[in-house]
C-alpha cells in the first residue's frame, strides 16, 4: 500500500531549498521592541500631556489662572531646593502610612470575623452599608471636636476611607475562593488563622490587592483634602497645607507644583510599589483573569 501511494505518477514532488522560503518570523526592530515596553509608552503619554499643558498655558497667557508646565516645574524645583516641599511631603506620607496601616489591620480583623461566623458576615455587611457611602472628609469636623488639633483627627478620617474599601474587596475575594481549595485546606487539618493565611489569602490575593489599591487612592486624596482644612485650623500640615498657603499668596505656579508632587507620588506608588507586588505575586502565581 505504501509503495503504490509513493509511486503514483500524478503526484509531483519537488524538493525546495529551505532558504527559498524566506523569513518565517522577522525579528522586531529596535523601535518596535522599545515601543512594546509599557513603561516607555506611559512616558510618551506623559510627555504628550506635558506638551498639551505647556501649549494651553502659553495660549492662555495668564499664570494666575493656569501656569505653564515649565513654570510649574520651575516652582517645583525651587520648592525642592528650599526644602519646604520635601518636609511637607514627608509629613503627609508619615500620617498616611500610619493611618493606612491601622485601616488595613482593622479591615483584616473585620474580614476574619466575617468569614468565621454568620453574625460576623452580617456585621460587616451592615457596617459597610452604613459607613462606606459616608464621605470621609465629612467626618473631619467631628474628628476635630473629638480628637482636637493633631494627627489623631487626620488618622481618624483616613482610616475611615481605607477600612471599608479594603474590607469589602478582601471579603469578596474570600467568598470567591473555590470549594475545592477550601476542602483541600480542611483535609490538611488547617483551621483558624493557618487556614486563612495558607489557603484564603493566597487564593483571594488579586481581590485583596485591588482593595489595597483602592484604599490607598481614597486615603491619599482624603489626606490632601483634610490637610487643606486642617492647615487652616492648625497652621501647619503637609502637602495640602502647602497648596492652601501658596493659594493665599496667589503663587499659582507653586500651587500647581504641590499638585504635581501629589501626582508624582501617586504614580510612584501605583507603577513602582503596587506593580512590583503584582509581578511577584499575582503574575508569578498566574492568577490574572
Amino acid at each position: 500500500m505504501t509503495d503504490r501511494a509513493t509511486n503514483r505518477p500524478e503526484i509531483v514532488r519537488t524538493l525546495v531549498d529551505a532558504t527559498e522560503f524566506g523569513v518565517v518570523e522577522a525579528p522586531l526592530s529596535v523601535r518596535e521592541r522599545v515601543f512594546n515596553m509599557g513603561g516607555v509608552r506611559k512616558l510618551l503619554i506623559l510627555a504628550a500631556l506635558a506638551l498639551v499643558w505647556e501649549a494651553y498655558g502659553r495660549s492662555l497667557g495668564n499664570s494666575l489662572l493656569f501656569p505653564t508646565f515649565s513654570a510649574t516645574v520651575a516652582a517645583f524645583c525651587s520648592a525642592l531646593a528650599s526644602g519646604e516641599l520635601p518636609l511637607k511631603t514627608l509629613e503627609s506620607v508619615r500620617v498616611l502610612l500610619m493611618a493606612y496601616g491601622i485601616g488595613i489591620v482593622l479591615a483584616a480583623f473585620l474580614t476574619i470575623i466575617a468569614i468565621g461566623t454568620r453574625v460576623g458576615r452580617d456585621l460587616l455587611e451592615l457596617l459597610t452599608a452604613m459607613f462606606n457611602p459616608l464621605p470621609a472628609i465629612a467626618l473631619l469636623p467631628l474628628a476635630l471636636i473629638w480628637f482636637g488639633l493633631g494627627d489623631a483627627s487626620l488618622v481618624f478620617v483616613i482610616v475611615h476611607s481605607v477600612l471599608w474599601a479594603v474590607a469589602l474587596n478582601t471579603h469578596s475575594g474570600f467568598s470567591g475562593v473555590s470549594n475545592t481549595l477550601r476542602m483541600v485546606g480542611q483535609n490538611y487539618g488547617l483551621r483558624g488563622l493557618p487556614y486563612v493565611f495558607q489557603i484564603l489569602i493566597p487564593a483571594a490575593f488579586p481581590s485583596i490587592l485591588a482593595g489595597l489599591r483602592i484604599g490607598w487612592a481614597f486615603a491619599w486624596r482624603t489626606l490632601i483634602a483634610a490637610e487643606l482644612v486642617f492647615g487652616v485650623s492648625a497652621g501647619g500640615g503637609g502637602l495640602g497645607w502647602f497648596i492652601f498657603e501658596n493659594k493665599n499668596m496667589l503663587d499659582i505656579p507653586a500651587v500647581f507644583a504641590g499638585l504635581l508632587a501629589v501626582i508624582l507620588i501617586g504614580l510612584f506608588v501605583e507603577n513602582i510599589i503596587f506593580k512590583t507586588v503584582e509581578r511577584r505575586t499575582v503574575e508569578r502565581w498566574d492568577m490574572q483573569s
